[in-house]
């Protein structure tokens, strides 16, 4: 296997490994996942979350040590405007009335039992 392969196989699982602790962190918080990653034109977000009258889509971002930037800081302008529209796809698939939206971030930092996970509620909004 190429080492190009190798290492986007890696980060993979990484990333699915950091997703599957945010929705158990979430979890443990009191929210119920509605979808895991969810597929449209626009883009992906990782964990579409609910809490009482309240939907969240979160999106997932791990780094194994911050020596260059924050898992939050590798969030640009252009990412959150897919996730955004992505959201706006997902509502027209599954409408949610009556319910508040937010844009939340969960953050992680380091691996396996010893990564700290923060949760960033209204990271980001949706910039209308």
């Amino acid at each position: 296997m190429a080492v190009c392969q190798r290492e986007r196989k890696q980060r993979k699982e990484r990333g699915h490994l950091a997703e599957e602790a945010a929705k158990r962190f979430l979890e443990a918080k009191g929210y119920k996942v509605l979808e895991q990653n969810f597929h449209a034109r626009a883009g992906e977000i990782d964990l579409v979350v609910e809490k009482g009258d309240l939907v969240c889509f979160v999106e997932v971002r791990m780094r194994s040590r911050s020596k260059w930037c924050l898992p939050l800081q590798t969030i640009t302008p252009q990412k959150q405007r897919r996730i955004v529209l992505a959201a706006m796809q997902f509502l027209k698939r599954k409408p949610c009335p009556g319910k508040a939206l937010r844009f939340d971030v969960v953050s992680i930092l380091g691996e396996g039992r010893y990564a700290d996970i923060e949760h960033l509620p209204g990271a980001f909004d949706a910039g209308f």
